[in-house]
């Protein structure tokens, strides 16, 4: 019997290259583990941070809000729309955003009209009250006075300067650049003018707050005819004894005309004298 000495050389081979094959499959398998192991690393990576971020936002907000709803005493009331508030331990003076009262202070002005009622309303409203206040990065934080522009809320109460403008105690006021309650403050003061509240009244100014407080509202006054008085050129006095037989036609017209003797016009034509003047 022939024996073939190729024969295991060639089974060599074969279980060679399974071999190789193999392990090339397993390295190929373990290489798209690890690519999708990699993978999931990141995005796992990705949302911690996200969450993070999410979360860092969520306290910023927090803390902003927690800030916004401080809340300040009130220690003067200058007037209606200047007001002086303890801030950090700081009096400071506030300029409201977006309102005008009448003066009652400025020493360049008289008291102006509804000045006082404007002024007794903010006593009334904010004396010994808490407050919070927002600022308007569309308006500044002072103004040229060095007074903190702000509006402001009352504890437990209304936005002051939108009811102020809403019940008639103040104008809408636009300083230059729109603010961000211009909107809401100019239809408040539409239902205040058409309501006729507080300084838009026709009994206190009509609107019109420039007037010195106290003075008459501007009205329109009826026209009253002059009556007719006798000439004092006229050759004829008003004399209602006097008989049409001792009057001439045109003394005795006179005398119905301008000086009212009736008796002249007996049959009220218009005519005096009818008898002897036709």
């Amino acid at each position: 019997m022939k024996v073939d000495m190729n024969q295991p050389k060639e089974i060599n081979k074969t279980k060679n290259n399974k071999f190789l094959s193999s392990i090339m499959g397993k390295t190929h398998g373990g290489c798209f583990i690890v690519t999708v192991l990699f993978l999931l690393l990141i995005i796992l990576i990705g949302v911690i941070a996200a969450k993070e971020t999410k979360q860092s936002r969520t306290t910023e907000t927090k803390e902003t809000a927690k800030e916004g709803k401080s809340y300040y005493q009130v220690i003067k009331v200058v007037d209606g729309d200047t007001i002086d508030v303890s801030l950090n331990g700081k009096t400071e003076r506030l300029r409201l955003i977006g309102i005008d009262t009448p003066e009652t202070v400025d020493p360049r002005k008289t008291v102006q009209c509804f000045g006082k009622e404007a002024s007794d309303k903010a006593k009334e409203m904010l004396t010994g009250k808490k407050v919070t206040l927002e600022a308007d990065p569309t308006q500044g934080d002072r103004d040229k006075y060095g007074r903190l522009l702000r509006y402001l809320f009352i504890e437990n109460g209304p936005h002051y300067n939108k009811w102020l403008v809403e019940n008639g105690y103040a104008h809408e006021y636009t300083y230059n650049t729109p603010y961000k309650y211009q909107k809401e403050f100019k239809k408040a003061e539409k239902i205040a003018r058409e309501g006729s509240k507080g300084l838009w009244s026709a009994n206190t100014c009509n609107g019109d707050t420039t007037k010195t407080a106290g003075a008459a509202p501007t009205t329109t006054l009826p026209i009253v005819p002059t009556p007719t008085t006798p000439s004092t050129t006229s050759v004829y006095t008003c004399n209602c004894s006097k008989t049409c037989a001792n009057l001439s036609c045109e003394e005795a017209q006179y005398q119905l005309d301008t000086c009212g003797c009736s008796a002249r016009d007996a049959n009220k034509d218009g005519m005096a004298c009818d008898s002897q003047c036709q």
